[in-house]
């Protein structure tokens, strides 16, 4: 397609907000407000240790972010030009103030304090950018109320900060952007006393009653639908319910029971290894597990929720199932993209799925190890990358610019049900139906103690079709003399077998469970060109 095709399947989704906020930002340049910080407003209520994200500050001035170390000496190294721009907006956000021994580090904290105060001029900078300072904002005050104390430059600075950011919001982005915006106004304006602090505060409830309302279905899904931004944003929500507890505010009801449909979904949507599933944007590292969240849950005093779903659980809105028998964890992806406004995270998956044994992960997605434009990050949103097919090369949902998407898969037909000892799952897509053989896919998945059956069909003519299966690191493949994939693990063995498959091939591949790590695996890659492919899985596991 091009280029004008992408920008206006890209563009007829947007929001009005979001043009007329991108240009608003581009165009209008705020002049900072560097008036003296208001009074401090006294803790009326209690404060709790939030999560405590491991260290990046590993020495006086050297960070670790997303596996890659630098240094930072000098007053252009907060804008290293030779950095991914997600190091250096984690360089900005000051999260190693709340990690874990993160006392012992006090004074390098506060020379680095009182240094990026100095050498980041007001306005100026990726740390002038509103996300950024939305994180530096709640980091700040965070470390205040847990018993750490600002240089009085940094206080200052918080205050102009939060001015800043009041005429900068993210409306052009929305989703996670605008609800942390909403995060750091309100912890911003709890922190300082006096009216306009308060009216700061005010401005972030209301958007916060907005945006949680919109960004959390009802199943308790973020509706970005990437687990990984699903586990921040709730990270982000018990901070929220912590600072109003904390000046004696009262929390909505309804925020509660958000949260508390935000944990159930993580539950069922985590591993039994206690790591999240690779759908959309995903990798371990970036955001809280599971546990830590159900810990910081207990601290706040929040009831615990129920136990995992049995054999079937049937995730809607957001349309993930998931399903169990023995010692096998499936978990499928019969759910659309995203938002159409907001697929920024979205990766071309549909119908993809992940199968654990035990706590042993067989057959996962590629994961994410970078943001960006280039072809790595635009190869792991493909198709290809993830346990799904791929018709004529092409992805199911149109990946470009490393954060869009044109046309995109729509998911129909979705059944998932109990059928005597097997749970059977069935949907289809029509991300194809733009090629010329307007194509479908339809799958279906049964599963049962010791196997799974997975059956393909697409629909129309082609010139090829491959059904993707990507096995994790840990695990061996081979082929045998009969076409068989053997898989092996410390734990058990698989076997693969394949109806109607004109060739099945091992290529090597990579997996990436955190940014800036990639481990080689297989891939397991069947080419079919009857209309339909079966595909089964049996395994034996070891006690």
């Amino acid at each position: 397609m091009s280029a004008l095709g992408l920008y206006f399947h890209t563009v007829r989704h947007l929001r009005p907000i979001q043009v007329v906020s991108r240009g608003w930002l581009k165009l209008r340049r705020p002049r900072p407000d560097l008036r003296a910080a208001p009074p401090l407003r006294a803790l009326t209520g209690r404060y709790v240790e939030p999560i405590a994200p491991h260290p990046s500050l590993v020495a006086p001035d050297t960070f670790r972010f997303l596996n890659l170390e630098r240094r930072c000496t000098r007053p252009e190294d907060w804008r290293p030009a030779d950095v991914a721009a997600l190091w250096t907006y984690n360089l900005h956000y000051f999260d190693d103030l709340n990690a874990r021994d993160a006392a012992g580090r006090a004074a390098w904290h506060r020379a680095l304090l009182q240094r990026w105060v100095a050498e980041n001029p007001v306005g100026e900078g990726v740390g002038w950018q509103p996300y950024p300072v939305s994180r530096r904002i709640v980091s700040w005050v965070k470390a205040t109320l847990c018993g750490r104390t600002l240089p009085a430059a940094c206080v200052e600075s918080l205050a102009v900060q939060a001015r800043w950011l009041s005429q900068r919001l993210e409306y052009h982005l929305l989703g996670n952007h605008l609800l942390m915006n909403a995060k750091a106004l309100l912890h911003a304006g709890l922190y300082f006393d006096g009216r306009k602090a308060g009216a700061r505060a005010e401005r972030g409830l209301a958007i916060l009653r907005k945006q949680i309302r919109e960004q959390v279905l009802a199943d308790g899904a973020h509706f970005e639908l990437s687990t990984m931004y699903h586990a921040a944003v709730l990270e982000d929500l018990l901070d929220i319910v912590n600072i109003l507890r904390a000046y004696a505010r009262p929390v909505p009801d309804d925020w509660l029971a958000a949260i508390a449909r935000m944990r159930q979904w993580l539950r069922t949507m985590t591993h039994p290894d206690g790591g999240i599933a690779f759908f959309n944007d995903a990798a371990f590292g970036i955001a809280p597990t599971a546990a830590e969240l159900e810990a910081y849950c207990a601290r706040l005093g929040l009831p615990p929720v129920k136990d995992r779903p049995g054999t079937l659980a049937v995730l809607e809105p957001s349309g993930f199932v998931r399903a169990s028998a023995g010692e096998a964890c499936l978990i499928c992806d019969c759910a659309a993209v995203g938002p159409d406004y907001l697929p920024a995270h979205a990766h071309a998956d549909t119908l993809s799925f992940e199968l654990s044994l035990g706590k042993q992960r067989l057959l996962v997605n590629s994961g994410t190890s970078r943001y960006g434009v280039d072809e790595e990050r635009a190869r792991q949103r493909g198709t290809a990358a993830h346990n799904t097919v791929v018709v004529d090369g092409q992805d199911s949902s149109e990946m470009w610019g490393g954060f869009r998407v044109a046309r995109r898969a729509r998911v129909s037909g979705r059944v998932a049900e109990h059928k005597g000892d097997v749970v059977v799952i069935e949907a289809s897509h029509d991300g194809y139906r733009r090629l010329p053989g307007r194509n479908r896919h339809r799958r279906r998945w049964t599963l049962g103690p010791q196997s799974l059956q997975i059956e393909d069909q697409v629909s129309g003519r082609r010139r090829s079709a491959e059904a993707f299966f990507h096995v994790h690191s840990a695990v061996s493949a081979r082929k045998d003399g009969l076409g068989r994939v053997l898989l092996e693990w410390s734990g058990g063995s698989a076997t693969m077998t394949f109806e109607n498959a004109a060739e099945v091939e091992l290529r090597p591949g990579t997996w990436h469970p955190e940014f800036g790590v990639s481990l080689p695996n297989q891939r397991v890659v069947a080419r079919f060109d009857a209309p339909a492919l079966s595909t089964r899985i049996d395994w034996t596991v070891s006690g």
